[in-house]
């Protein structure tokens, strides 16, 4: 099987279709300061944030919320699903079985909410002739899926899916284009680029989605300045704000969620924990984390749920490493009222196969498990309270 690649990338992204555009600085923030998760390797004395979550505006999810259906609402609130890391094949030579059809068939309840979102990690293009990966190139990784496996991820429920991330351009300006065309021509809705606000109204409610990355053409974590701008400019959009962030160094032993920026092969990935919160202090109601590929713990901060990284969730033509705890991810719901409280949630574990193919992990909950281990060793008394059951509340 293949790692997932551990090398720099190139920056992405083309141009948004039905969004709504703001101009804002865009700085790279590669290489500056900062603990390097990558250097340390994996420290056992995990630490622990004592910083109580705030309860104004959020509600813990009652034992009866807990045990409704996966995808289900109540009152004046909505409920959004979101995964981790997708790719559906390594075209041309290692597309799934049956071309895809049914890729999704043992997650599809598992995602029914009122706004189901992913991390779509390649591209869905033909080939364009131009890779990331040159002529002579080694431990570099381009991969891409047909345009038609957009229509997989309708059948799998998927309304909008995020681009900002390290792959999204591994051929090029045109295959990321092509990928656009592709979602559009679909029906999704996608987010990602630098100053970008997709919108979607779900039963009413306006809710903006904002896509952040440490790449080039991305709205990016590293300038939090920009950063408090457009989730300032989401707020005055919608009537909730849910951010979408590509973060943090990468590999098996990668779990934990530390003080300080995060280098992997000398890229600056972020400090997680300060982007988050800077983004809830300027509006944000949610943050979806991805990039690690593996399940990071989820804390609370201001009563606003930090999911630090959901893990992969799909890895077809084994274009994503499906060993040990690289195999673990999951779905979180989230619902949440009209003016961005936290309702309750849900987590609903899942793994790759041998095939990397996403199989709901029913009956074991592996994912959860590993999530709720991480959560109170990362973060204490602001750790997200998550049930056996995998109902999320805020701590007490």
């Amino acid at each position: 099987m293949n790692p997932h690649p551990p090398q720099p990338r190139p920056g992405l992204f083309g141009r948004p279709v039905l969004t709504i555009t703001i101009a804002v600085a865009v700085l790279v923030g590669a290489g500056l300061g900062g603990v390097a998760l990558a250097e340390r390797g994996s420290d056992p004395a995990a630490p622990v944030w004592n910083t109580p979550a705030a309860s104004s505006g959020a509600s813990s999810a009652t034992a009866g919320e807990a045990q409704q259906t996966e995808s289900a609402t109540t009152g004046d609130t909505i409920t959004f699903s979101a995964t981790g890391d997708i790719m559906m094949s390594n075209a041309p030579k290692k597309l799934p079985a049956k071309n895809g059809k049914g890729f999704f068939d043992s997650v599809r309840a598992g995602l029914k909410s009122d706004l189901v979102m992913g991390n779509l990690e390649q591209p869905l293009t033909d080939d364009t002739g131009t890779s990331k990966c040159g002529p002579g190139s080694t431990n570099c990784y381009a991969f891409r899926s047909p345009p038609s496996y957009a229509g997989h991820l309708v059948d799998a429920g998927f309304q909008l899916m995020n681009t900002a991330n390290n792959h999204a351009k591994d051929f090029g300006v045109q295959g990321y284009k092509n990928t656009v065309a592709a979602l559009d021509k679909a029906g999704l809705k996608h987010t990602g680029e630098a100053g970008q606000i997709t919108v979607a109204e779900v039963k009413g409610v306006k809710v903006a989605v904002v896509g952040f990355s440490s790449y080039a053409g991305a709205n990016n974590l590293n300038d939090l300045s920009a950063a408090r701008k457009v989730i300032q400019q989401a707020t005055q959009q919608a009537d909730i704000v849910v951010v979408q962030v590509h973060m943090g160094a990468e590999g098996s032993g990668m779990g934990h969620v530390k003080p300080g920026n995060e280098i992997f092969f000398g890229e600056n990935r972020g400090d997680p924990i300060k982007f988050s919160k800077t983004v809830i202090d300027a509006g944000a109601d949610a943050v979806v984390g991805h990039g690690p590929h593996v399940l990071r713990g989820m804390q609370f901060y201001k009563g606003k749920l930090i999911a630090y990284s959901l893990g992969n969730f799909a890895g077809g033509g084994n274009t994503l490493n499906n060993g040990g705890v690289l195999k673990y991810g999951g779905i979180l719901h989230v619902s949440l009222t009209r003016d961005g409280g936290f309702a309750g949630g849900k987590f609903l574990s899942t793994y790759m196969d041998d095939t990397g193919k996403p199989i709901r992990d029913s009956g074991k909950e592996r994912g959860l498990a590993r999530l709720r281990e991480l959560s109170a060793d990362d973060f204490g008394d602001a750790a997200a309270t998550i049930g056996k059951d995998g109902s999320i509340s805020v701590p007490r």
